[in-house]
């Protein structure tokens, strides 16, 4: 392998877009020597944990000659971009960088060295949405079809984990999106009588996770579902969440960036996706044992999650469905 060096530009979406473009690293590394990421600050601690990445560096939205004076100052032979902005296409033709992948079909793609047409564009709803990113990738030579996206949490998440949940065995609930807390009208009656149901059925404690801002919608399932479901929104940073999720039996919530990091870990992991406006097919959690649950119940017509007036498919969750694709992966 020629001691080439290459960057991998995350900086957009949620936790799980750059967890799911981590799997570009894994390609890169078939050609460049080092691979080092750069991203949003919220995301450096989860692409720290992330093996298939050398450093990785935070884009924080500031002068951008200032940050492509330092990433030329690296030395960087390629930059791929998987979140493509005008900064982000701009920020690597700064620094010089020779060869560098972006979106095609943008005002700022002329930017880029190596354009690529998104297939989501032309209409393919069905594809992976990593293999659609290694399409970057593969414009430079490298390729890892197949793989899944990796976190090895640090001994301190595992001592994190262990303060959390100290003995026994459990789930892991994850019934808020990013939506969730936004438009405060989330129904918590369906998840609540699934972690009930969970409890009774495998007989183990339900934690109910979430972000600080969940946390009043975990508590609120905490009240309804009663004993041994225990609400931990908040409690955790990503890295302890990942060693929490290794020791869970399951992973169970609906498609999140907490879904992909479960499933990385290896953790039993099912994604629950309730609108009919959701892809699992695209966003489906890639690990050794998952599951995926699609949107079963009739949505108003139009209604995305950003825009649903009740979010009755939340309330009416599809548990039968859900309890038997537990008891699959836990079998």
């Amino acid at each position: 392998m020629a001691a080439e060096r290459a960057l991998l530009y995350c900086a957009g979406g949620g936790i799980g877009d750059s967890l799911v473009a981590s799997i570009v690293a894994r390609a890169l590394r078939e050609r460049y020597a080092v691979v080092d990421a750069l991203t949003l600050p919220s995301h450096q601690p989860l692409l720290q944990r992330v093996p298939d990445l050398d450093e990785t560096l935070v884009d924080d939205g500031g002068d951008e000659r200032t940050l492509a004076a330092a990433l030329s100052s690296r030395a960087y032979d390629a930059c791929v971009v998987t979140w493509a902005t005008a900064r982000t296409a701009r920020v690597p033709q700064l620094a010089r960088i020779g060869e560098r992948v972006g979106q095609a079909r943008r005002f700022y793609s002329f930017r880029f060295t190596r354009r690529v047409v998104v297939r989501s564009e032309l209409g393919d709803a069905t594809s992976h949405w990593s293999d659609i990113l290694l399409d970057f990738a593969r414009a430079v030579g490298c390729d890892a079809r197949g793989a899944r996206y990796r976190v090895v949490p640090t001994p301190e998440d595992e001592a994190q984990a262990q303060a959390v949940a100290p003995e026994g065995d459990f789930f892991i609930l994850n019934p808020c999106n990013a939506v969730a807390s936004k438009r405060g009208i989330w129904p918590v009656e369906g998840w609540a009588a699934l972690a009930r149901e969970l409890r009774d059925r495998f007989d183990t404690r339900v934690l109910v996770s979430g972000s600080p801002a969940d946390a009043p919608a975990a508590e609120a399932i905490e009240r309804a579902a009663g004993g041994r479901c225990i609400s931990i929104a908040g409690r955790t940073g990503i890295g302890a969440f990942g060693a929490l999720a290794r020791k869970a039996r399951a992973f169970v919530g609906i498609t999140t960036g907490s879904m992909h990091v479960a499933a990385a870990v290896g953790c039993p992991t099912v994604g629950i996706f309730p609108f009919q406006s959701d892809f699992p097919d695209r966003w489906a959690p890639l690990g050794r044992r998952t599951a995926i649950v699609r949107a079963s119940y009739p949505c108003h017509r139009g209604d995305t999650k950003e825009r649903c007036p009740d979010y009755a498919c939340i309330a009416h969750l599809d548990r039968p469905r859900i309890l038997a694709a537990v008891a699959d992966l836990v079998a």
